[in-house]
């Protein structure tokens, strides 16, 4: 099991930066598991730019102009078999992250989840989805303007419209997630489905980190609704690199 982050705090905008030091080192079959997905992403990458194409390119191409806000593809990508979905979209400029383009968000649905896991009740804010809707994002991948990763963060409720699941849970729902299919391009789909296994633990600080920041906004601020406060988006971000991630991990294979 992975040790909780370190006594990180939310910065004026609630957004936490869960530190990664202290954390136990994965067992060997771990590694070589995420440092296999680390090999398949720099593969894709390697392959794409063989014709001038990254993985943004793949979910853009034949959708016309590239619109702020519209979902990348239309509809989404969602596979019927895991019910794990992804899209990709961006924001205004001037709320973007430094040097990002957009940024993928990733979900899974009820029918792939665990079949104990439910949603978190919270007050307040009744449920208003239900079924295979009842939805949970994972995290969302930032990308910046030549299509390589920059940071990994989670969102408020209100951001994405999803069910609120636990952090437990959506910790659980990690190793469910895997888009199976080839369209709209085979590619984008393996690698985002390997991005959360290579950052495996990375992702799980972060979402641990985000029921953190809620309830510190909760405690802080006293909202009405703390998950639909629009002055808390993002709750939780660390920086990535799949160059560093993959040398991080031979390192701890060699020792």
């Amino acid at each position: 099991m992975l040790h909780s982050f370190s006594n990180a705090t939310a910065d004026k905008a609630g957004v936490i930066r869960p530190s990664l030091a202290g954390l136990a080192r994965p067992e060997a079959g771990d590694l070589r598991r995420m440092l296999a997905a680390g090999r398949e992403i720099w593969n894709i990458h390697r392959l794409l730019a063989k014709t001038g194409d990254n993985v943004v390119g793949e979910v853009l191409r034949g959708n016309g102009t590239f619109f702020e806000w519209d979902h990348y593809p239309p509809g989404d990508v969602y596979d019927a078999e895991t019910h794990a979905q992804y899209y990709y979209h961006a924001h205004p400029e001037d709320q973007r992250f430094p040097g990002e383009h957009g940024h993928f968000h990733t979900f899974l649905r009820p029918q792939g989840m665990p079949a104990h896991i439910k949603p978190l009740p919270v007050p307040n804010s009744p449920l208003t989805k239900v079924g295979n809707d009842a939805i949970s994002h994972i995290v969302a991948i930032s990308m910046d303007t030549k299509g390589f990763p920059i940071c990994l963060f989670t969102v408020n409720r209100w951001v994405t419209g999803e069910t609120w699941y636990a952090a437990p849970d959506v910790i659980e729902m990690l190793e469910n997630f895997e888009i199976d299919h080839a369209r709209p391009s085979w590619p984008a789909n393996r690698w985002v489905s390997a991005m959360l296994v290579l950052f495996e633990q990375e992702v799980v600080e972060l979402i641990k980190a985000r029921d953190q920041a809620v309830e510190a906004w909760r405690r802080h601020h006293n909202p009405p609704d703390v998950f639909e406060d629009r002055d808390l988006e993002v709750t939780s971000l660390l920086d990535v690199s799949i160059e560093g991630k993959i040398s991080e991990l031979e390192a701890q294979l060699e020792r």
